[in-house]
């Protein structure tokens, strides 16, 4: 793609976005771009992970920050947290060394300390608590999950699974008419730290799981150390199974998987797992109950700030992750039954309801 041709595809990107504001930053150290996309803060500050990767071209990363910080905007609006949707997105160059990587995060620091309050961050795909810890060198106060040797409440992914665990229960109860695990089949995608804590808490309650995942280490490590079953990643579309948790990367359920899959229902923890709104109508014709992903994986956000903004406790923390997933996704499934609507178009209602109404 030729650099004019770029620019107006980036230009379309920023104009058709409903979003409030994107800033996009070249580090010239390192040839990376920081991307910042402040969804909205109609509820409150905007919150949202770092994601750091590399993309194929700037304008994937570009769309990638905007799908996230909408997500993000829901996401707190669904779970009733006074908080708007941001994301940011650190688009860099493969290879990048660690020293030069540290670096980088320290000027993103600079970056959300110069905004001012405009957004905050925490870790998401590619980030950890300990990358939290280097960005919070420069960009504090605006940080959230660092370690608890920095005074964060560190890795957020446990109770993001323990979210989508509260989910997938909730599910079975509405498709089986009890929330009991025992002998149900669940084929998880993506064994990374969210994926690898569902599946200990599944095996725990007497699910079948099974996983799938592109990184074969990560793969075998769940199999030798939680003793569940692996198949090749490309795979997982086609297991009949009682419930499809994704728990990787966005846009995996579109035309071409939908009609693959052998599940009563989709519950997991991946961000826009949708390609596009038609597809929610593709899997209600297909009779597969969808839990949207921003009602369901809103654990790992209720817990950063309930634990480092409202104070409460660890127990109480994962305890209302666990009621909210549960009595939001038993509102969406009704709501939706209600008026003959895919039930990610319900769970968009209630949170724009809220929103426009300036209630978490």
């Amino acid at each position: 793609m030729d650099t004019q041709t770029a620019e107006k595809t980036l230009d379309t990107l920023m104009g058709a976005w409903d979003g409030e504001e994107i800033i996009v930053r070249r580090d010239q150290p390192t040839g990376a771009t920081i991307i910042i996309a402040v969804h909205s803060t109609r509820l409150g500050l905007a919150c949202g992970g770092t994601r750091m990767k590399t993309y194929p071209a700037l304008e994937e990363a570009v769309l990638d920050a905007q799908r996230l910080a909408e997500g993000m905007t829901f996401k707190f609006a669904a779970a009733g947290l006074q908080r708007g949707g941001g994301k940011a997105v650190i688009a860099i160059p493969a290879g990048l060394d660690a020293a030069a990587r540290d670096d980088l995060l320290r000027r993103y620091g600079a970056l959300i300390h110069q905004l001012g309050g405009i957004f905050a961050c925490g870790a998401d795909v590619g980030t950890t608590a300990h990358d939290m810890d280097t960005i919070a060198e420069t960009g504090a106060p605006y940080v959230f999950g660092r370690t608890s040797e920095r005074g964060g409440s560190g890795d957020p992914s446990p109770a993001t699974a323990t979210g989508v665990f509260s989910g997938i229960k909730t599910t079975c109860a509405r498709l089986f008419g009890s929330d009991a695990l025992a002998g149900r089949r669940v084929v998880v995608q993506g064994a990374g730290k969210v994926g690898y804590s569902l599946m200990g808490l599944l095996r725990d309650e007497g699910a079948e799981v099974t996983c799938g995942d592109v990184d074969a280490v990560i793969v075998e490590r769940a199999r030798t150390e939680l003793g569940v079953s692996a198949m090749a990643a490309d795979a997982v579309y086609d297991a009949e199974c009682d419930i499809f948790s994704p728990c990787a990367l966005g846009a995996i359920l579109n035309s071409e998987t939908i009609p693959r899959l052998r599940c009563r229902a989709v519950v997991g923890a991946a961000n826009n797992q949708l390609a596009t709104s038609a597809d929610a109508e593709l899997l209600r014709e297909r009779d597969i109950l969808y839990a949207p992903d921003f009602v369901v994986n809103s654990g790992g956000a209720i817990y950063l700030i309930g634990r480092e903004v409202l104070g409460w406790s660890e127990q109480d923390t994962l305890d209302r992750v666990r009621n909210g997933v549960r009595d939001g996704l038993t509102q969406v499934y009704a709501l939706a039954d209600e008026h003959g609507m895919t039930t990610s178009a319900a769970a968009e209602q209630v949170a724009r309801q809220r929103i426009a109404g300036g209630q978490g």
